[in-house]
């Protein structure tokens, strides 16, 4: 057989010949929308891997980005990598100590900004030792001024060579890198090859995972900062999908209007995103009827958000689950072919899964002793995965602890449990488990219950240090609007119908809140809960 190297030029290439038509459309910051095709998309990564080059950029420098969802951030994801650099995407919404901490780690040599997110990166002009250049992307933020001293990009593009230079990459090379949220200590960078990207494009393609094909128009909610959007615009090139960016306008009526007018058939996005856009739909009619499926990641989605877009709209969920470390997908929920006649309140309950893994990647659960534990749907263990697009070590940790099991299964920190037909259920992330007296109470078992009351729009769940049992449940509630107020009484009555008593929380630990503080990738940060509890 022939050895065909498994590179992201290669997509470009084949996007550009076979699905030349095909469309990539992108809002700017002022709502406008343009469009182009993947013929069109070629010639500008030509162009601009030739900026890259003027720059000064060699291969194996990382390249960064910090930007929204648009055209010019997808000619970046394969100009960066198609000259042999490494494209290091920048979570928007990092606190100014670990967008530096994580530009610093990285090296960075030259970060492509949006005009709009200009402020954002400030901070980072106060460093002595900075060495980044800095491109700015005008996304029609016309009140906003673009930092000091940085060069723009139509005019760099304008002015370069459109000749195509691609390198004969290894697809063993490192082509992306995304570092993590850093919940429970500074961020850790994740090294993706070419060779990954390919075989996690491939694996999230599948008819069984998030079925992205040539008749398919897909809207990413999902950042493309955000571990390269879950894949997805890799994977849309690949196949000849028709791609939607959408910009930063991606909550209710934006949004809406965007499903409505390109004819969206996918999205894909965090929960709290679908929770609004429900919402908002119920109060505003649109026509999304081309919209065959949601996919929700990032955290769990709670069945009462999968049962409610299938009641009022028809739209099913598909629930998925990754991490940074993945590239990122690891399991994806569909019903088996067994399972199909099940009448609807069967399938809630599996459809509330997080999913088979996704062909080419396994997963496990470990017992307290190191054990494989049985797939019974009851036994809870850590859960570890393997697979050609799972990180074996984090970037320049050397020397550090690592996070493989002896015989070579990533540590994904996950609590879960794996029923007899494969699906892998998670409970907890285990720094977020409750320990009370010796027991456990999941944390994600109660917040699900909770946010399937009608009157709640979110809640997170919380331990707090307890003097005689260690820890006992606290509950943060963000109420609906329209619908009858709801008391700290009635949501430990919903509670009391799952729960034992002694793992309900106390009234005075039912906290209800105008909103959740949400971490840079969209989940509740738990962390700040916890301080904010410590400091009350």
């Amino acid at each position: 057989m022939m050895d065909s190297r498994l590179t992201l030029d290669a997509i470009l290439r084949r996007a550009s010949r076979v699905y030349a038509d095909k469309r990539i459309v992108s809002r700017g910051n002022d709502l406008a929308v343009s469009a182009a095709t993947y013929a069109e998309l070629r010639p500008r990564v030509a162009r601009l891997m030739n900026v890259l080059r003027s720059l000064g950029v060699k291969p194996g420098d990382r390249v960064a980005t910090f930007a929204w969802n648009h055209a010019r951030h997808m000619e970046l994801y394969f100009a960066a990598p198609a000259m042999g650099a490494i494209l290091h995407t920048l979570n928007i919404r990092l606190a100014p100590g670990q967008l530096r901490f994580i530009v610093d780690h990285a090296e960075d040599a030259v970060i492509f900004y949006d005009r709009s997110l200009a402020p954002n990166l400030r901070p980072l002009l106060e460093r002595p030792d900075r060495r980044e250049a800095f491109i700015c992307m005008d996304d029609g933020a016309p009140d906003v001024e673009p930092l000091p001293g940085s060069l723009e990009y139509e005019v760099l593009m304008a002015e370069a060579d459109d000749a195509e230079r691609f390198i004969d990459a290894d697809e063993n090379a490192a082509a992306a890198l995304c570092y993590t949220s850093g919940t429970t200590g500074d961020p850790k960078g994740v090294l993706y090859t070419h060779r990954s990207l390919y075989l996690h494009s491939v694996g999230i393609c599948m008819a069984d995972s998030l079925a992205i094909s040539e008749c398919e128009t897909v809207l990413p909610v999902v950042p493309m900062f955000h571990a390269n959007a879950w894949g997805i615009p890799y994977a849309c090139a690949l196949t000849g999908a028709s791609l939607v960016l959408p910009g930063p306008h991606v909550v209710g009526k934006p949004l809406a209007d965007l499903i409505e007018s390109e004819r969206v058939t996918l999205t894909a996005g965090v929960p709290s995103v679908y929770t609004v856009l429900h919402q908002y739909l119920r109060q505003h009619p649109h026509d999304i009827s081309s919209l065959r499926s949601l996919v929700i990641g990032g955290s769990a989605a709670p069945a009462a958000l999968i049962e409610a877009w299938r009641r009022d709209f028809g739209v099913p969920v598909i629930h998925a689950w990754g991490m940074t470390e993945l590239s990122p997908v690891g399991a994806v929920c569909r019903l088996r072919a067994s399972m199909q006649d099940l009448e609807p309140a069967e399938q809630l309950p599996i459809l509330a899964k997080q999913g088979i893994p996704v062909p080419m990647v396994e997963a496990d659960v470990l017992d307290e002793s190191g054990a494989p534990a049985p797939w019974d749907g009851k036994t809870t263990g850590e859960l570890v995965v393997r697979g050609p697009w799972v990180a074996r070590a984090y970037y320049k940790e050397e020397g550090a602890p690592s996070p493989l099991t002896d015989d070579g299964w990533f540590r994904t920190g996950d609590v879960a449990r794996i029923d007899p037909q494969g699906y892998v259920e998670l409970t907890d992330r285990k720094k977020d488990v409750i320990k009370s007296r010796g027991e456990w109470i999941s944390s994600v078992e109660m917040e699900n219950a909770v946010m399937g009351m009608p009157g709640v729009l979110e809640a997170a769940v919380i331990g707090r240090p307890h003097a005689l049992r260690g820890e006992v449940a606290a509950a943060f509630v963000v109420r609906r609007s329209g619908t009858e107020p709801i008391t700290g009484a009635d949501v430990r009555d919903h509670l009391a119908a799952t729960f034992a008593r002694w793992q309900l929380p106390r009234l005075k630990d039912i906290h209800f809140v105008d909103a959740l503080p949400k971490t840079g990738t969209g989940k509740f940060d738990k962390k700040a809960l916890r301080a904010g509890l410590q400091a009350s």
